[in-house]
């Protein structure tokens, strides 16, 4: 089996504004082997970095990101909410960006978001196609894993890019109880799309999972892993991928 992936989660939140170029560049000073983010698209069309449907949690303006051009969002700071303080403004990032910064240094988890207006999504408009074509124009075929919560999206990075590895996010909202046969129906499930991952909360993961996985060639990954009891409970389980807030935990792990 392959080494576990140690993954900082949005560039590891706890200790920078989260999916900054200041936490990237910070997890990539630490022990990790991946950097996790999300990518959304900007009303004119630009791949963005950011978690939320709106700016305002994390940064100083106001907005649903499927109506702000990249302007605007580039001209907020994302660190104006940190917990505790930043010393000096952060950009939303491009998703170019954050690919060239970890190309020769990480695997990059990049995670395809859908656009939500309250309860109602709306996929942005062309983002596989944007994302597989950043992917490729920064070499990083080999060294990103796409993750969504929308399956489709992963069939479709699939058709563009059959190379690029995929997987599949199971929301605690379906996946609550993972009894064998619902564990069963997942993994045929996400065969059946290509996918070579299942990634998933941690508060859901059972002792068989990661040996019913391996036995049909997936691997498994959790998130948010934010303890270190918890991160070397996990990694003797045998999970493939860790992902956490903390990723100095790592360097005790």
């Amino acid at each position: 089996m392959d080494a576990l992936e140690r993954v900082a989660h949005r560039g590891g939140s706890a200790l920078a504004p989260e999916n900054t170029m200041a936490a990237f560049r910070n997890a990539l000073r630490l022990s990790v082997d991946a950097i996790e983010f999300d990518v959304q698209m900007s009303k004119d069309g630009h791949a963005i970095v950011f978690h939320d449907n709106t700016v305002q949690r994390l940064t100083d303006g106001t907005g649903n990101i499927l109506d702000l051009d990249f302007a605007y969002l580039r001209s907020l700071n994302a660190a104006a909410r940190f917990a505790g303080g930043w010393s000096q403004p952060e950009r939303i990032p491009l998703s170019r960006e954050v690919l060239e910064l970890a190309r020769g240094q990480a695997r990059v988890y990049l995670e395809i978001k859908t656009g939500k207006r309250g309860e109602v999504q709306e996929n942005y408009p062309q983002i596989v196609e944007t994302v597989v074509d950043e992917i490729r124009s920064a070499d990083m075929i080999s060294q990103t894993l796409v993750i969504a919560f929308d399956w489709s999206l992963l069939r479709r990075v699939k058709e563009l890019e059959p190379a690029i590895q995929t997987g599949a996010l199971a929301s605690t909202q379906m996946w609550s109880s993972l009894s064998s046969p619902a564990l069963e129906t997942l993994v045929t499930l996400v065969t059946s799309l290509g996918c070579q991952w299942v990634n998933m909360d941690c508060r859901s993961f059972s002792e068989e999972m990661p040996s019913v996985l391996h036995q049909r060639g997936l691997k498994l990954g959790l998130w948010t892993v934010n303890t270190l009891e918890d991160l070397r409970r996990f990694a003797a389980a045998g999970v493939d991928s860790l992902t956490t807030d903390h990723p100095d935990l790592f360097a005790r792990l």
